[in-house]
């Protein structure tokens, strides 16, 4: 009988169409979840001027959505390593399209928040399990490249986002924009029947048929008999809770760390998404002038992450996060200077690089870290937790601007949380991840003659 080790086969398959297949795919997602997630930001301020709230208001407003990210990162990220993840992915898109459209026809803070709430649930679940599928079947040798070039479908999102809000909220109002989020409804059947479903859950289903189709992807042209057996790593045996063995096996500090990491990181990035649109009107500049400083960064936040992804293949992803964070820092006090409005958005670019674009690569390091059966719970609590910190930063941003106090002061608080995060990333052990935790447990289980799990 034939045997087969999947997770091996995954490492070290060749970039093929079957992988440029979960790489559209997934950048899709992304793309549509960037989009809702940055909505309510570009149209910030012809919400507050028609709902007449003030910046406190506004904060909490838009906080709301991030509050049910929050428990959809942490509840719908361990639910796919349950139910599978396609199913848990368009239970997402489902969510996040329906409940940004339906925020577009509220007329008062209080409903616009429960329906971003329950909106947000969709967005903060999708992001561990899309992170968690492109890192399984990425080939190792580009797996932190092509997780951050998908993952840049954000940074495309909110570029779409902000060029629909130039196009629309002048002429149809602030409501537009939320409507159009509800075009991905239509990739949901496509989702169910083109998606390939995680590997650890059809292990544990035993679906020999769908594993053999994915082993022919992986690797086309490979010989497979008749009777074969799929093997799993030695650490997907376990039955202990998943979010136990997040603190298991010397994961414990590091798994704080990330989670303290992912808190900072996503205070900026949020504190930036919801607020740089005001905070640049409140500057001088007219409205079309501050979205397109969010395009700015967006666009540098695509290029960060590729471009840190690139470097993470060839360097240690850790120390090139821990240089992109605190550049982040230094750039966004860079923003306090006077200088020429080119150079301005020379430097929002860098900024997008370093904020937005490290966040998903810390999104990378993390999924890399953890083993695969425990993947998406890992991206999912440190996501979930870290999810607090974006819930944070637009009241806390908006009561910093409702005092009124020097621009340079809103920014510097943006920025310490930067450094912050450096300092978090720089204390993470060393790297636990499928590739090479798998491949040693495999090696022990050989030579103590003991079976991996395999059907």
């Amino acid at each position: 009988m034939q045997r087969v080790d999947i997770y091996k086969l995954a490492d070290e398959a060749s970039f093929n169409r079957f992988h440029f297949k979960v790489l559209v795919w997934c950048l899709l997602i992304i793309v549509v979840d960037g989009y809702d997630l940055t909505v309510t930001g570009i149209a910030l301020p012809s919400i507050m001027e028609q709902m007449g709230v003030s910046a406190s208001t506004a904060g909490f407003m838009a906080s709301s959505a991030l509050f049910g990210m929050m428990f959809g990162s942490m509840i719908l990220g361990g639910l796919s390593d349950k139910i599978g993840r396609r199913w848990t992915i368009s239970i997402c898109v489902f969510l996040f399209s329906v409940f940004t459209v339906g925020a577009g026809f509220s007329s008062d803070p209080l409903t616009f928040g429960e329906l971003r709430f329950l909106a947000g649930l969709g967005i903060g679940g999708v992001v561990p399990i899309i992170i968690a599928q492109m890192t399984e079947y990425s080939p190792k040798k580009i797996r932190s490249f092509a997780t951050t070039v998908m993952y840049s479908g954000y940074a495309i999102g909110a570029i779409v986002a902000a060029l629909l809000g130039k196009l629309l909220i002048a002429n149809h109002g602030w409501q537009a924009v939320f409507i159009a989020a509800a075009a991905p409804i239509l990739l949901i059947p496509f989702v169910l029947d083109s998606m390939p479903e995680s590997l650890p859950y059809l292990i544990a289903k035993r679906d020999a048929v769908r594993l053999r189709a994915i082993a022919c992807g992986l690797q086309p042209g490979i010989q497979l008999d008749r009777r074969i057996e799929f093997t799993a790593p030695a650490q997907d045996r376990t039955g202990v809770v998943p979010v136990v063995r997040l603190f298991q096996d010397g994961r414990g500090v590091s798994t704080v760390m990330f989670w303290i990491a992912i808190f900072t990181g996503l205070f900026m990035v949020h504190a930036l998404s919801t607020w740089l649109t005001k905070l640049m009107a409140m500057s001088g500049y007219s409205l079309g002038s501050a979205l397109s400083f969010v395009i700015a960064m967006n666009v540098g936040a695509m290029v960060g992450a590729i471009g840190g992804g690139w470097l993470a293949d060839k360097l240690h992803i850790k120390w090139v996060l821990v240089a992109m964070c605190a550049l982040g820092g230094v750039f966004l006090c860079m923003m306090t200077v006077k200088t020429s409005t080119e150079l301005l958005y020379l430097v929002i670019g860098a900024v997008g690089a370093c904020t937005v674009g490290s966040q998903i690569l810390a999104y990378v390091y993390c999924g890399q870290f953890y083993p695969p059966a425990i993947r998406s719970t890992g991206i999912g609590m440190a996501v979930g937790v870290g999810r607090s910190g974006a819930i944070l930063a637009p009241p806390l941003i908006g009561q910093i601007v409702a005092l009124k106090l020097p621009l340079e002061q809103d920014f510097l608080v943006i920025a310490s949380t930067g450094i912050i995060a450096a300092l978090a990333l720089a204390f993470t052990g060393r790297q636990n991840s499928s590739t090479d935790q798998g491949n040693m447990n495999r090696k022990s289980d050989a030579d103590a003659g003991r079976p991996e799990a395999s059907f």
